[in-house]
């Protein structure tokens, strides 16, 4: 599991396309090589694999991020996918 001093000094090289630090329950930290760190909580749904971005590291803290996904595997186990119920609501915005 990830430490608050892990995502704060987590870096990405500049060869390197990003670099994903695992927490815990599928969720991970991205790091980009311009610094932009981002939550994004993995998950399958009708055996295919989806990511949903939770937010910004430092706006989204640790422990908030793990926190952050209960929402959407509470869909997850009612049988929508939240992946798909997010992406309803912004174009419905």
């Amino acid at each position: 599991m990830l430490t608050d001093k892990q995502c704060k000094n987590a870096s990405c090289d500049a060869g390197s396309l990003r670099v994903r630090l695992a927490d815990s329950g599928g969720l991970y930290l991205e790091v980009s090589p311009s610094g932009s760190r981002r939550w994004i909580w993995k998950n399958r749904f009708d055996g295919k694999e989806k990511r949903l971005a939770l937010g910004s590291y430092p706006d989204l803290g640790l422990k908030d991020a793990r926190v952050a996904p209960d929402d959407a595997c509470k869909q997850h186990q009612s049988g929508a996918d939240p992946v798909l119920t997010r992406q309803v609501e912004r174009l419905c915005r």
